[in-house]
C-alpha cells in the first residue's frame, strides 16, 4: 500500500508505540484459550449509534503497513493511527484475524436506557455474533460494563498495549466512521463525514439552524444550549427503568 498519507493526528509528532500480546500472554497462562478484545466507539458523540467490535486473534504478529523510508505502520489504538492507517488496516485485519464482530446501539436506545445500558447491549451483540463465545474478554479501561456471565479483564489503554483490543478499535473506529459518512447526502450541512457525529464548529452551527436530525440523541445536554429546540429534549426517569422517556 505504498503512497499512504502519514500525517500524524494533532498533537503527536512521533510514531505510536504498538500494541503487543502483555495481556494476552497473562491470561492464557491462567488457562484462557479464546480471549476476545473488545472497544467501543461513540461514546461521547452527539449523533449516531454506540458501537463495539470484538475481535479474536490467533496471536500471530498482526499485519503492518509499508510506511515512509522503509519503516512499516505497526498495529495500535486507532486514535493514534492516520485516517488513511485505520482504512488500511481494516481491509487487511478481517483476513488475518480469527474472527470478528460488530454490535451496536442505536441513538433511541441510548435515550430510553442510558448510555451504560446501550453500551452493554452493544458490546454482547458483537460478542455473541461471534463463531465461537471467548472464555475471557479483555476491556480497555478500568470500568465492567459488561458484568455476568462475561469473564472480563480490564486495563487502563488496553488499545495500545493489546493487539486484540487495537484491532478492535480500528474496526470499531472504520466501521462507525462509514456509518456517519453514509449520512452526509441526507444530512450535508452537519459534516457527518468529517465529525462522525462529535461536536464540531459545523455540527453546532447546523443543529442551531436546523435542529437535531433522527440520528441524533436527543437526551443529551447540548439540546440545553439550543433554546430554538431544548423543548425536544427527552428526559429519561432513573428511577422509572428502562424505557421510561418523557419531553420537558
Amino acid at each position: 500500500m505504498p503512497g499512504l498519507e502519514e500525517t500524524a493526528p494533532a498533537g503527536r509528532a512521533t510514531p505510536p508505540k504498538e500494541a503487543g500480546y502483555e495481556i494476552e500472554a497473562q491470561l492464557r497462562a491462567g488457562g484462557a484459550v479464546r480471549i476476545a478484545g473488545l472497544d467501543e466507539v461513540g461514546r461521547g458523540a452527539w449523533a449516531g449509534p454506540v458501537v463495539v467490535c470484538a475481535a479474536v486473534t490467533d496471536l500471530t504478529p498482526p499485519p503492518a503497513l509499508p510506511g515512509r523510508g522503509g519503516r512499516q505502520v505497526r498495529l495500535t489504538d486507532s486514535k493514534l493511527l492516520t485516517e488513511a492507517h485505520r482504512e488500511a488496516f481494516a481491509e487487511v485485519l478481517p483476513g488475518w484475524l480469527t474472527s470478528y464482530a460488530i454490535g451496536s446501539a442505536s441513538p433511541e436506545e441510548i435515550d430510553e436506557a442510558g448510555m451504560t445500558i446501550a453500551l452493554r447491549r452493544a458490546a454482547v451483540r458483537a460478542l455473541e455474533a461471534l463463531p465461537e463465545a471467548p472464555d475471557m474478554v479483555i476491556l480497555d479501561g478500568s470500568n465492567d460494563f459488561l458484568g455476568h456471565p462475561w469473564r472480563v479483564r480490564c486495563e487502563i489503554k488496553a488499545d495500545q498495549r493489546s493487539v486484540t483490543v487495537a484491532a478492535a478499535s480500528v474496526m470499531a473506529k472504520v466501521h462507525r466512521d462509514r456509518l456517519m459518512a453514509a449520512l452526509e447526502p441526507a444530512f450535508p450541512a452537519y459534516g457527518f463525514a468529517a465529525c462522525s457525529g462529535y461536536p464540531s464548529p459545523v455540527h453546532q452551527k447546523a443543529l442551531e439552524e436546523h435542529g437535531p436530525t433522527p440520528h441524533h440523541r436527543m437526551s443529551w445536554s447540548y439540546l440545553d444550549d439550543l433554546p430554538q429546540w431544548r423543548h425536544l429534549k427527552k428526559h429519561r426517569d432513573p428511577l422509572a427503568g428502562e424505557g421510561q422517556l418523557s419531553l420537558i
